[in-house]
């Protein structure tokens, strides 16, 4: 069956992968990002999979940008079935160099961003006994050198959710948070090229997603850790 589906940070990497694999799979979808001249490029692209495509422009670090990226959503496609909070970003640096800017960036992005999505969405989720699902990442589990604000963003994201999973069980609205390794983005500075074929592919985010909205809805898997199946060449 169709359904709705939003992704914040839609507009390159795992939501634009997201977004491409969904449309293909007969789901209409609506993407959003921070610059409209991205959005529209973005939107534009997703077209040749299908027309079933709408993009808002809206900083998740801002909850009345959310408030009416959801509503534009809902009035353009008449509901919302699944929020996708994928927008984020990594900065990296010894915590005793990292700057009070970048530490708020990072937390107000990558975990506040959540909070608001799913605030400013939870009431369309309730009427449709919707999902709704976070991108966070094996940093969430798993700390390392120069990671002290992106870990705290990721594992805040990965407690965020569970919590959520908890709180919005009784409306029949499903909660997961999706942990990748690896992926093939221009996250911190990489360019995609073949020599990140062994990594996991932003499509393959998207495949993922497909499997969770097509389970048996007696099946909630509240936390999946991703990552690649080859070793780094």
């Amino acid at each position: 069956m169709s359904k709705v589906v939003y992704i914040t940070g839609g507009t390159k990497g795992i939501g634009f992968g997201i977004a491409e694999v969904l449309l293909k799979n007969g789901h209409r979808v609506a993407i959003s990002g921070r610059k409209q001249e991205d959005v529209d490029k973005a939107v534009s692209e997703l077209r040749k999979n299908s027309n079933e495509v709408f993009g808002v422009s809206s900083d998740v670090r801002k909850f009345e940008d959310e408030q009416k990226a959801v509503e534009h959503v809902a009035a353009h496609f008449g509901k919302v079935d699944v929020i996708i909070a994928n927008a984020g970003l990594g900065i990296f640096g010894s915590v005793d160099e990292l700057s009070v800017e970048d530490w708020n960036a990072m937390i107000e992005t990558n975990l506040t961003g959540c909070f608001y999505t799913l605030k400013a969405s939870v009431e369309e989720l309730k009427k449709s006994e919707g999902y709704y699902i976070t991108i966070a990442s094996l940093a969430g589990t798993n700390f390392f050198e120069n990671g002290a604000g992106y870990n705290a963003s990721k594992f805040g994201v990965v407690g965020f959710t569970q919590a959520a999973m908890i709180d919005l069980r009784k409306y029949n609205i499903k909660a997961s948070t999706i942990m990748p390794g690896s992926v093939a983005t221009y996250f911190n500075g990489n360019v995609p090229s073949d020599k990140d074929d062994w990594k996991i592919q932003p499509e393959d985010i998207g495949h993922l997603i497909l499997d969770m909205l097509n389970m048996n809805p007696r099946m909630l898997p509240s936390k999946i850790e991703i990552r690649p199946s080859q070793v780094k060449k």
